[in-house]
């Protein structure tokens, strides 16, 4: 997933602030505080993906502030909560790149929880193979890396981050996702109920030879059906293509699983509904990602989708990957 940057980040933070403190009056600061919709605190990893968290608060019309000391968050929420604030919605981004100027992250949101501000934490991560090659690509420095090591300045971030990490609301793991895939799974778990709609569903193929998709919140192992991989005309075809479609749907076993799969997605799905759940990942795994679990999953979003009751999306988190040999 690649990292966007704004030279003007921290600027833009003061002339926010600014904006909200113009127009304030004496009698106006005496007027009782009003409490905020919605304060969203975005914190995490350097390269784990805060600024597309970021861009899909403000697609949503929330207020947004970039870079942020924690010291001013609180203070922003003053400004927010007071009467002349037309701010309803609002979205911070807060995080290690001020170094020593972020230890007072728990602090303040201890104070936030004190005083009664309505708040929740985001927190992004990534593992660090993932957030090494995402500096990579991009040829950034990392902000805490003082000698340049990438990896030394993780472990930093790691150290500082670890308590906040704790106090989130929640978590989010970007290793697996492109930047459209975080900003649809942030919509889908952080904006309000009535802005998401229906509970979203995502069906995800993936091979286990690659790993476990860690956003996935129900996983089936399709490997109990013949694989067409050992098929050498449909090796280097997907799940997609009819000749491998047609060899997984005739296979023995496939209509067992599907007869107790359905019954058992349609009893956990409305109960996700019914506990607020605004977004399910449902995990098809075969070994390489390419033809059973896709050809599957293809198969349940379309069931799905055509009964009109959810949001379903199908994402193949591995069919592009070079099949291995035989």
């Amino acid at each position: 997933m690649a990292m966007s940057t704004r030279p003007d980040k921290g600027h833009k933070a003061q002339r926010g602030l600014s904006r909200l403190r113009r127009g304030r009056t004496s009698e106006a600061s005496e007027a009782p505080a009003r409490s905020i919709d919605d304060f969203v605190i975005i914190t995490g990893f350097s390269g784990a993906g805060k600024s597309q968290a970021m861009a899909c608060f403000e697609d949503a019309g929330y207020f947004c502030v970039d870079n942020l000391p924690p010291e001013m968050i609180g203070q922003l929420a003053d400004l927010f909560g007071h009467e002349g604030s037309k701010v309803e919605q609002a979205a911070v981004v807060c995080d290690p790149r001020g170094g020593e100027y972020f230890e007072p992250m728990l602090e303040v949101i201890d104070e936030l929880e004190a005083r009664g501000v309505k708040h929740r934490l985001l927190f992004l991560e990534a593992s660090e193979p993932v957030l090494i090659d995402r500096y990579k690509e991009t040829r950034r420095r990392h902000p805490l890396a003082a000698g340049g090591q990438v990896s030394a300045g993780i472990r930093g971030e790691r150290e500082l981050l670890a308590p906040v990490r704790e106090r989130a609301d929640v978590t989010i793991d970007t290793s697996d996702l492109s930047a459209s895939r975080l900003r649809k799974v942030v919509a889908d778990k952080m904006l309000p109920r009535a802005t998401v709609g229906k509970l979203a569903v995502t069906v995800m193929s993936y091979g286990f030879k690659h790993g476990t998709p860690r956003d996935a919140d129900l996983n089936f192992d399709v490997r109990f059906l013949p694989n067409p991989h050992y098929e050498s005309e449909l090796r280097p075809l997907t799940g997609q293509d009819g000749a491998v479609r047609e060899y997984v749907e005739n296979s023995d076993g496939l209509s067992e699983f599907y007869e107790r799969l359905f019954p058992l997605l349609d009893y956990l799905l409305p109960q996700y509904e019914n506990e607020g759940k605004a977004h399910l990942t449902i995990g098809i795994g075969c070994t390489g990602g390419r033809h059973r679990s896709v050809v599957i999953g293809e198969y349940l979003a379309s069931v799905y989708r055509d009964r009109g009751e959810y949001l379903v999306d199908v994402v193949h988190r591995d069919i592009d990957k070079p099949p291995r040999r035989a």
